[in-house]
């Protein structure tokens, strides 16, 4: 048998056909399985990562964003008196590209204050918001569809029919090796049929419950960009543009690459842009009207100190931590995956303390050992930091993929920080950020009680 790979990862053993020539029989799709939807899935695991501007009050100087602002409970609809009718609003993608095909794009649904809301831009925010936010779970879903079409006995009868049709057409014509490449090639091309419908038929099921949610978001953005006109505090294309570089960057993709990976997720680079200058656009107008009410005292960031402390804040320790790390081939299958978590296992069950580390490791070929000392939970990504924080002293966490390894982290020990100036002037800043906040959401809920917002 020979193994046909989709992206590198081993999908299918093909048989052998009744037929002399080739020796190949039917082609069975059912040993397709998670491996082969996991490597096509328009929302895969682990993929490109985002970091939202919060659309709350602003942050002091150059810090991190604060919490966002919580929608509030939608205020009464006012009557509205008849308008005239505003202009339909284009579908295509701001950034050159066409906007995908939704029902109805152009349609006006709502008006606020005289500005239209399109059933396409609701359509777009509710993509957006099942993108970002429920990715893992349409992909289950997918993949749990996918499986069920792929082992089905009327896709395999027809990729039957398919592969037996290329044998006919081009025995005598061509030598076994090119008949087996136009099989595995259509084997794959029929595999990422199976993945794109298994995939929009997951996205149907899934989108109606961001509908509401889109909604609100796009009346409050609304607001908020109508409030910073008047306030001439529009935050400006290039800002904006600098911000989805900068994101793009870190994800090792070009603006045209990055934009192309909102697209195939299903919903556009627009609704990202939109966003973020309603979100920034809304912390200046904060920051300008409401500044001078804020005053934070030493007791309020000594409180905040205490409070975050007695909650299990983060990098109020370090941790003592050391490292085995397990490298991966740059085309790892199942079985090759398989094999080093069964080698992480086995050195996890001969972990004996953090002194004999160094030995264990050398005890696998390819191993290799660090010590990495004390070091703050926040430099450390999810779940591994979990893990870490979680673990006991003297405890092997299990085995994380890195980049290239699998990576095996001991807890050794922990000691406390003390909270320096710098800790200090931090949590002033998050008490200011809090205090804008609450204000923010009280001017948002202002300026919905007093819009016009027409539903048609």
């Amino acid at each position: 048998m020979s193994d046909i790979r989709i992206n590198g990862v081993a999908t299918v053993a093909v048989c052998t056909f009744a037929n002399r020539f080739l020796g190949l029989t039917a082609v069975s799709l059912a040993a397709w399985g998670a491996t082969s939807a996991y490597a096509q899935m328009p929302f895969p695991q682990g993929g490109v990562v985002v970091t939202m501007p919060q659309p709350g009050g602003p942050q002091p100087g150059s810090q991190p964003a604060q919490p966002p602002v919580t929608a509030q409970p939608a205020a009464p609809v006012k009557a509205a008196t008849p308008k005239p009718k505003p202009k339909p609003v284009a579908t295509a993608s701001v950034d050159g590209g066409p906007g995908p095909d939704v029902k109805g794009g152009q349609t006006i649904v709502m008006l606020v204050n005289d500005e239209p809301i399109t059933a396409y831009e609701i359509e777009m925010r509710m993509r957006f918001l099942a993108m970002s936010e429920g990715g893992g779970e349409m992909s289950k879903r997918a993949q749990d569809s996918f499986k069920a079409m792929a082992t089905s006995e009327s896709v395999n009868a027809k990729f039957r029919a398919v592969a037996e049709g290329i044998i006919k057409d081009n025995q005598g014509k061509k030598s076994r090796e090119e008949i087996m490449a136009i099989i595995q090639a259509k084997q794959k091309e029929y595999a990422l049929g199976l993945q794109k419908q298994a995939m929009e038929g997951a996205r149907a099921a899934y989108l109606p419950k961001f509908r509401e949610r889109a909604r609100e978001e796009l009346i409050e953005e609304k607001l908020k960009m109508q409030e910073a006109r008047k306030a001439s505090a529009v935050v400006e294309e290039a800002e904006i543009n600098r911000i989805i570089k900068g994101i793009a960057e870190r994800n090792k993709l070009t603006d045209a690459q990055f934009a192309q990976n909102i697209r195939n997720g299903g919903s556009d680079i627009s609704v990202m842009r939109a966003r973020f200058q309603a979100g920034l656009s809304w912390r200046e107008v904060i920051k300008r009207k409401f500044s001078a009410q804020i005053s934070v005292s030493q007791r309020d960031v000594d409180k905040f100190l205490s409070n975050t402390a007695a909650t299990g804040g983060e990098d109020k320790v370090e941790l003592q931590v050391q490292k085995i790390s397990l490298p991966l081939p740059a085309k790892i299958d199942q079985a090759a995956l398989a094999q080093r978590l069964a080698d992480a296992d086995g050195l996890r069950r001969k972990f004996a303390g953090c002194k004999s580390t160094g030995a264990l490791a050398a005890t696998l070929p390819g191993a290799k050992f660090e010590d990495l000392k004390y070091i703050k939970p926040s430099s450390v990504t999810e779940p591994t930091r979990s893990f870490l924080t979680s673990a006991k002293d003297g405890e092997m966490v299990p085995p994380q993929t890195g980049a290239g390894s699998l990576d095996i982290y001991a807890v050794c020990g922990r000691r406390d920080l003390k909270v320096d100036e710098k800790k200090r002037e931090e949590a002033e800043r998050e008490v200011q950020a809090t205090e804008f906040e609450k204000l923010a959401k009280r001017h948002l809920r202002d300026l919905r009680q007093d819009a016009v917002i027409e539903i048609r």
